[in-house]
């Protein structure tokens, strides 16, 4: 059984190229960073839960929330192959529950706190954000973009920072949790217009000050899909 069934749905995934030696620490036991194009990434990522069971049963008041993440790209070699994944620096959401579940059994690095969105479907267009209030003021990222979704090509970066199928977190310095995300492949929305509001010392530590002066090198928004959270495999 999967460990969570879910969907996510209209992610907001706001680009930055970054030094590697910025993410070193953060990168767990028996993975290295995956770049793309020679360029090392980590993202802001926004979007909705919906629908979400854990171990099959939806908990009260904790099936639709927000999520935003901050993160970036291993990958990790097993047998011939490589397998694609993510590492979290932070995810906030509004629910208590994920929090603790999360951080206690896949040891992530969830933080709970006031969330909304916005999802606005004009005539042309959609307009997409999400919020998370911090030391007394809302932190956002938004996107407007056109109403028609777009297929993502093989071989781009869009596919690159869409098509990542597992997950990693440093136990310790010896030991990784991995446990893989299953979902199709994902449609996206061509972005006309983006905004947003992000303290990002207050938000990830003084180690990621310098976004705060950095514009991102791409914006997406994707439709999303359900997707499954498999149980975790420790190494």
């Amino acid at each position: 059984m999967s460990f969570l069934n879910a969907e996510w749905r209209k992610l907001i995934l706001v680009n930055y190229e970054v030094n590697p030696s910025v993410l070193k620490e953060y990168v767990p036991f028996g993975t290295e960073l995956d770049l793309w194009n020679e360029k090392c990434y980590v993202s802001v990522v926004g979007f909705m839960f919906v629908n979400t069971k854990i171990l099959g049963v939806k908990i009260p008041y904790h099936t639709t929330f927000e999520e935003v993440n901050l993160r970036f790209y291993v990958k990790r070699k097993v047998g011939d192959s490589w397998r694609r994944g993510v590492v979290f620096i932070k995810e906030i959401v509004p629910k208590p529950a994920i929090t603790f579940i999360a951080n206690l059994i896949y040891k992530e690095n969830y933080r709970t706190l006031p969330m909304k969105h916005e999802w606005k479907e004009l005539p042309t267009a959609l307009e997409i954000a999400y919020r998370w209030r911090l030391d007394g003021g809302w932190q956002f990222i938004r996107v407007a973009t056109e109403k028609d979704p777009l297929e993502i090509h093989e071989n781009t970066e869009a596919e690159f920072i869409t098509e990542h199928y597992w997950g990693y977190a440093k136990v310790s310095e010896n030991k990784t949790n991995e446990y893989e995300v299953t979902h199709p492949r994902w449609l996206h929305y061509k972005v006309m217009d983006f905004s947003s509001h992000i303290d990002f010392t207050a938000n990830y530590g003084i180690a990621f000050e310098f976004l705060s002066k950095h514009q991102p090198v791409s914006i997406y928004l994707a439709e999303g899909s359900p997707i499954t959270v498999e149980p975790k495999n420790t190494f």
